[in-house]
């Protein structure tokens, strides 16, 4: 990728270790939500010069948070996180997620989360600054 493009859908592998495997045996249900903001701040830093959020005052705080569990996934598989902005907004976007298991490329669990940008000070929602709108291509995405 040529300096300045826009990865518009960020993906990495999750080898499955078992701290995260719960009592039933597989991923437990919390891990997802960890990995949803893992996958958030690893595109964040893929797209953004270092130091951007400070010079801006404000972060990303979690509003609410969706996810769809489709087929359990277990210890030592391999999974593929993709995320992707599908709205930008003023002071809120929307994050989408996607959890593909390598070995059989099966989509293991979907989810989305609606991220309020702050005022690191008072907490209350600021503008999203352009130089972080224009970080981001937003994907139309009907998952």
């Amino acid at each position: 990728m040529s300096s300045g493009e826009k990865p518009a859908v960020h993906s990495y592998q999750i080898v499955v270790d078992s701290e995260v495997i719960d009592r039933n045996g597989h991923v437990n249900n919390v891990s997802y939500v960890r990995w949803m903001q893992d996958a958030a701040v690893n595109h964040s830093r893929a797209v953004l010069p270092d130091g951007t959020y400070r010079g801006t005052n404000g972060t990303w705080v979690a509003r609410s948070h969706h996810i769809e569990y489709l087929k359990p996934v277990f210890e030592k598989e391999t999974i593929e996180v993709r995320t992707w902005l599908a709205k930008l907004r003023r002071v809120r976007c929307q994050r989408k997620y996607e959890f593909v298991r390598i070995s059989d490329d099966a989509l293991v669990a979907r989810g989305e989360t609606d991220w309020v940008f702050v005022d690191i000070e008072n907490g209350r929602p600021k503008s999203i600054p352009q130089e972080i709108l224009d970080a981001f291509e937003p994907v139309e995405n009907d998952s």
